[in-house]
């Protein structure tokens, strides 16, 4: 069942008599910030509080290449090299988490990662998904690297050389699209260096206000 199957059968069910009423989107919230930054921890609170469904492209990959899927080789060497899986793939995996929870409200973490992404997604998502704003984290590249290595998640992208590279793809790659979102008027930047508690206060204020610009 593709994405879009699944938002007309949505629609088929909420026919009534001969008006047919919209169709319901997603709310989707991208959860942008360098490796380290604290996207995780907050999505977890967030999710806690407000009903979103998390959906990190990262897991999403890794739980892909450990299925032994086609993709999984090519996956690893982005991984492993700190470089972007191809759009198409990234969009797929995240068009069929979605499906599974019908008119949900998504955190999309660790996507868009580059304009690519953002060009991948809106050729596939536009009209599909309401999106609501950009949660942007930021924090200190020693300070990200610090949380990286203490985490201990087991994951072979958690070592200096690879976080090096995945900091140097962020600030190549990402920062752009987070100056567009911001341009857009999409963009909540957020303070990531406190302590989780201190960052959660902060990025409570986007979703109580969700139409507030940043400041």
């Amino acid at each position: 069942h593709t994405f879009q199957h699944y938002l007309i059968q949505i629609n088929l069910r909420m026919l009534g008599g001969s008006a047919a009423q919209e169709i319901v989107k997603p709310d989707v919230v991208f959860v942008l910030g360098p490796p380290g930054a604290g996207k995780g921890t907050q999505c977890t609170k967030i999710v806690e509080k407000y009903g979103y469904v998390h959906l990190s492209a990262g897991d999403l990959l890794r739980a892909e290449r450990a299925s032994g899927s086609p993709d999984g080789e090519l996956i690893q060497r982005h991984i492993t090299g700190g470089t972007i899986v191809p759009v198409a793939i990234t969009v797929k995996l995240l068009a069929k988490a979605m499906e599974k929870v019908p008119g949900g409200k998504f955190l999309i973490d660790g996507f868009p990662r580059n304009e690519d992404n953002v060009v991948g997604w809106e050729d596939q998502m536009k009209g599909k998904v309401n999106l609501k704003f950009v949660l942007f984290y930021e924090c200190e590249e020693e300070e990200c690297l610090r949380r990286a290595l203490s985490r201990n998640q087991g994951r072979a992208d958690d070592n200096v050389e690879s976080f090096r590279k995945r900091i140097q793809t962020y600030l190549s790659s990402t920062m752009p699209i987070v100056n567009r979102f911001k341009g857009d008027g999409l963009l909540r930047a957020i303070d990531g260096a406190g302590c989780p508690d201190t960052v959660f206060i902060a990025t409570q204020k986007c979703f109580e206000s969700g139409q507030k610009r940043e400041h």
